[in-house]
């Protein structure tokens, strides 16, 4: 199933906003006649905007803002093993935000820990699969080659590989890596080109890696922004 992953219950608006709020981000009130735009939110206008958004969607509306980011995505997705619980999964969904991911894949437990999101998943497509024939049977169909990140035997450097325009980008566990039913069912496993002693990078870090990895062979540099 796809979609935005939302709060649930009563007050679930209020209790979101609540959340995306930190001191110091955003704008106060406006100041001034109120703009005619029907994507901004009049709660935002008078009582300020302090979410965790770029200055471009500043007092605009949740759904107008997904409804805009929706024109923008990319055509990769990403996705990432959660068989036991794993933490980095909300700097996954984070950074496949900040990079227009198409959608966020979890493959495994459904329940996964949001608050490395930082409430970006508000902004996110999520899809869950619960698993990983199920995931692979969902990304053959929709005809877009498995590219597993692990540093495995036999691993191609990413650094070299040219990623396909549209793809999924596949990460495991924080301990264990990619499990063997994905390895076997990737189309490629690339590796990311380490130096040091330590036998892996965290899981968030590298999907942000492979992830830049796609923005710099195919994102569209003029379109970029930062904060």
């Amino acid at each position: 199933m796809s979609g935005l992953s939302t709060p649930n219950g009563p007050g679930a608006d209020a209790d979101a906003r609540e959340s995306d709020t930190e001191p110091g981000h955003g704008v106060g009130s406006w100041e001034g006649e109120w703009p005619e735009d029907p994507r901004l939110d009049p709660d935002l206008l008078r009582e300020g905007d302090r979410r965790n958004v770029v200055d471009r969607y500043r007092y605009w509306r949740h759904d107008a803002i997904v409804a805009d980011l929706d024109t923008l995505r990319h055509p990769f997705h990403v996705a990432i093993e959660n068989w036991q619980h794993d933490f980095n999964i909300g700097s996954v969904v984070r950074t496949a935000n900040a990079f227009a991911a198409r959608e966020v894949h979890i493959v495994g437990n459904k329940r996964w820990n949001r608050r490395g999101a930082m409430v970006t998943d508000r902004y996110q497509h999520v899809r869950h699969h619960p698993t990983v024939e199920e995931f692979v049977a969902w990304a053959h169909g929709e005809g877009l080659p498995v590219i597993g990140i692990d540093n495995l035997q036999g691993s191609v450097p990413l650094e070299t590989y040219q990623l396909p325009t549209a793809c999924v980008l596949v990460f495991g566990q924080e301990s264990i890596g990619l499990t063997d039913a994905v390895r076997e069912a990737a189309d490629a496993t690339l590796a990311i080109a380490q130096y040091g002693s330590t036998r892996s990078i965290n899981a968030g870090a590298a999907a942000a890696i492979a992830m830049h990895a796609w923005v710099r062979q195919h994102g569209d540099l003029e379109v970029g922004h930062g904060g």
